[in-house]
């Protein structure tokens, strides 16, 4: 079926042909919503940038469309995060169908967490926008990809990074002032915000245990952590099941609160993380 899938996607690139139409911005391909937003701060007005997963679906077990397959022929470029599930998974047949369209690794440059037990794809920690010092990183990598497509413009490139990389800076600061009484720990369903515990010296509980839903003895265990540990709050997304993390929240008469690590509104989400901490009965 997949042979089929990807042999139609080849005859319809051939049909419809891989230009640009006159009038029409370039485009850039990202993986996910918020390399979008970082994305779109460097490129200005010069390039239209799409996301390949819609927000809401999981970067984790995303299959592209056959449309998106053959959107990604026409762009530019492809930046993806670096070590997704579904970029992983399909590295290949995206490279096989977009044969002249170059793929960039915007991880290149961070140091990155190496997961025990593999809970994701590659045995790498990958949501690594999540770290506001990271995201510094991917705003320069993704001002280097900018200036290589369009050198012509790359001075523009190079200062829309630098005003992006300022107001990175103001919310790191905003942040810390959040953080010094907030507690030392929280808990959350999916480990999406690892590297944002790290970069504050925050301890991540996670309720999944290696991708799957713990069992009754490990639930057990996990709520008498979170009480040693004064975990003030519970951080649900909405891509994954909810029911363990309010059993939780009910024994340990704590809140849950929804957040979006995939959000395009990058610097809104990372701020209600660090509000939520710093005072989880507060509402957004």
């Amino acid at each position: 079926m997949k042979t089929y899938l990807f042999l139609l996607i080849a005859l319809l690139l051939t049909a419809c042909g891989g230009s640009q139409q006159a009038g029409q911005k370039p485009v850039i391909t990202v993986s996910i919503e918020p390399l979008r937003y970082f994305a779109e701060a460097i490129a200005g007005d010069r390039y239209q940038v799409v996301s390949m997963v819609p927000e809401g679906s999981s970067p984790e077990t995303y299959d592209p469309t056959p449309r998106q397959m053959i959107d990604l022929s026409r762009s530019r470029a492809f930046l993806r995060a670096g070590y997704l599930g579904y970029e992983l998974a399909w590295a290949d047949k995206l490279q096989q169908n977009a044969k002249d369209v170059p793929f960039f690794d915007l991880s290149e440059g961070i140091e990155l967490i190496r997961e025990e037990g593999h809970a994701h794809a590659g045995g790498i920690e990958p949501h690594t926008w999540t770290s506001i010092a990271n995201a510094g990183i991917i705003a320069d990598n993704i001002s280097r990809v900018m200036c290589r497509l369009d050198p012509e413009h790359a001075e523009e490139y190079k200062a829309n990074a630098a005003g992006l990389k300022a107001k990175i800076t103001n919310l790191d600061k905003e942040i810390r002032a959040y953080l010094p009484d907030a507690p030392k720990a929280f808990l959350i369903y999916h480990p999406a915000l690892s590297y944002f515990a790290r970069e504050y010296g925050l301890t991540q509980i996670s309720i999944e245990e290696g991708g799957k839903e713990p069992s009754p003895a490990q639930l057990e265990a996990l709520i008498t952590r979170c009480r040693e540990m004064h975990v003030g709050v519970i951080f649900v997304q909405k891509e994954f099941d909810t029911r363990n993390a309010e059993v939780i929240a009910r024994e340990l008469h704590v809140p849950t609160v929804t957040i979006n690590p995939l959000s395009y509104q990058w610097e809104r989400e990372m701020r209600a993380v660090a509000r939520v901490l710093s005072n989880p009965n507060k509402k957004l």
